[in-house]
């Protein structure tokens, strides 16, 4: 027996056999089958246990129809499905593989040949065509839309919500009388997970949007700090002056740093681009400056470059020793001698090189080591830092021209005599074009081989200095009559040091000398022009020519 419902024997469709709903419409089709199979009477039978029941198998001859009555229509069609347990779907309808459907009269098209079976030739066993509507037989049925896919973003608005939150379309595909739209053909569920997609997507985007800003704004500092404009004042100052004391070999982040720290600038940065963008930016040099604060930093460059901001003690080229001091002196507010004390007794603690020491009849060991330069020198300080500086400068400057391993090959005994030539070139040059050849004159002149002068200098300016003068009319009497080491008219070669201190060029010209022969010179106009000659007879002429001057 092949199960299909509750009833037994004859009642195979009770009206509240569950397999069609407890009385429901299915129960009132099956009352009207048994009516009809019976000339419209009704059949009245006992009710049955609620137990499990069996049918009786169709096609086998044994309770075919009711009472024994055979049915071989019904003997026909369900012939094939026996032993077979049908599975339905939750609407009723035969699910997964289906038995030959009872009303189908070929394989190939089961209802092909019962177009009549609702009001046509062929009899209705439900005999109530009107109590449910006839299903449409598959060849005029509308297929089933396939269902689409759930999207995994949003696809747009649905049912008027926005179409970042909504989850509905945006396009128009749904109408405007269709209010299902694709979510409703989706079930119950597909606008709830469209909205919760939709939060999903609204936290992402904050989360993203947060980031963004966050990198945004970093992003934004690092490049105003590597590549934006730097903070700096505008116009040219406060009113409020300040010295600003910036150190020797200091580069353009230094002195941004001196500036910043003094309040004269708001930032390195805005210092450094200044002096860039400033031709001259680049020529800013050590000393002290006396600049106002909260300037503009190209303000501050341009002032910087002009001599009236300069505060620096400027020591001349070819300065002697002794004015050197005297300008100490005033520039620290000390006692006039207080800075040549110094020098005389601390000498030899104030860094000079050991080849400039312990030479005999020097008068002054330092003369010669006070380079020509501008220096950073203001009130407090001591006379000895200053003379510190100066000795270090020069000695910088010699080791840099490498005078001692030049000095043989120019026929001195060392580099404390190019020193020595070096001032000698600077004291009697009167201008620039002038030092080659007077440094050619005094090698000449040194020369064993010299027999126009036999190796005397007879320098007017060695003189000069030992007396502490600067006198260009001095008689031959005096001269003569005169045996100090300085007086190179009556001693021969060198003095014993230095007689000045030698600038650049005058460095730069004895170490190279013109190679023209001269070995006379005479200051034709008493002041600036210089002319030379190379036999005595030359000279004479030049000597008459400045005495008619």
């Amino acid at each position: 027996m092949t199960e299909y419902g509750r009833g037994q024997g004859s009642e195979p469709w009770h009206p509240d056999d569950p397999l069609y709903g407890d009385g429901g419409w299915r129960g009132q089709q099956a009352e009207q089958v048994r009516q009809s199979s019976y000339d419209g009477q009704p059949q009245h039978h006992p009710q049955q246990p609620q137990t499990q029941q069996q049918y009786g198998d169709w096609g086998t001859g044994e309770q075919n129809g009711y009472g024994g009555q055979q049915y071989p229509q019904y003997d026909q069609q369900y012939a094939p499905q026996q032993q077979h347990q049908p599975q339905y779907d939750q609407n009723g309808w035969p699910a997964g593989t289906h038995p030959q459907d009872p009303y189908a009269g070929a394989p190939a098209d089961p209802y092909g040949p019962q177009t009549g079976t609702y009001g046509g030739d062929q009899a209705d066993y439900y005999a109530s065509p009107d109590a449910y509507p006839p299903p449409e037989p598959p060849s005029r049925r509308r297929p089933e839309p396939e269902p689409e896919p759930e999207p995994d973003w949003d696809p747009g608005p649905d049912q008027g919500e926005h179409a970042f939150f909504a989850g509905g379309g945006d396009d128009g595909d749904d109408e405007p009388g269709d209010r299902r739209g694709r979510g409703e053909r989706r079930g119950r569920g597909g606008k709830e997970r469209k909205r919760r997609s939709g939060l999903a997507c609204l936290v992402v985007v904050v989360v993203f949007g947060g980031g963004l800003a966050g990198v945004g704004y970093f992003g934004y500092q690092f490049v105003q700090d590597r590549f934006g404009s730097a903070p700096d004042f505008a116009g040219a100052g406060n009113g409020e002056q300040v010295t600003v004391t910036i150190p020797k070999g200091s580069g353009g982040y230094a002195i941004g740093q001196e500036l910043k720290k003094r309040g004269v600038v708001k930032s390195v940065d805005a210092f450094v681009a200044a002096q860039s963008a400033n031709p001259q930016g680049k020529t800013i040099q050590d000393g002290v400056y006396t600049l106002e604060k909260e300037m503009s930093a190209a303000s501050a460059v341009e002032l910087m470059l002009s001599p009236k901001s300069r505060n620096n003690l400027i020591i001349a080229e070819g300065k002697r020793n002794g004015a050197v001091y005297e300008l100490i002196d005033k520039r620290l507010g000390v006692e006039q001698g207080t800075t040549a004390k110094v020098a005389e007794t601390k000498w030899e603690t104030l860094g000079l090189p050991d080849w400039a020491a312990n030479h005999g009849d020097v008068r002054d060991p330092l003369e010669g080591f006070l380079y020509p330069s501008s220096y950073a020198v203001a009130k407090g300080q001591k006379p000895e830092a200053v003379l510190k500086q100066m000795v270090a400068r020069a000695t910088e400057k010699y080791a840099e021209l490498d005078f001692e391993g030049k000095a043989e090959s120019l026929g001195l005994e060392g580099p404390w005599e190019l020193v020595t030539v070096a001032s000698l070139v600077q004291a009697e040059g009167k201008t620039h074009d002038d030092f080659r050849r007077m440094s050619e004159v005094i090698y000449n002149r040194l020369k064993t081989t010299n027999t126009e002068t036999n190796q005397l200098l007879q320098f007017d300016s060695t003189f000069n200095y030992l007396k502490g003068e600067s006198n260009i009319d001095i008689s031959e009497s005096e001269i003569n009559s005169n045996k100090d080491p300085y007086n190179t008219y009556t001693n021969k070669g060198l003095p014993p040091g230095p007689i000045g201190n030698p600038g650049e060029e005058a460095l730069q010209a004895a170490l190279d000398p013109t190679d023209e022969g001269w070995i006379y010179f005479v200051a034709t106009d008493g002041v600036n022009k210089t002319e030379f000659a190379r036999t005595h007879d030359e000279f004479l002429k030049l000597k008459d020519k400045f005495n008619a001057s």
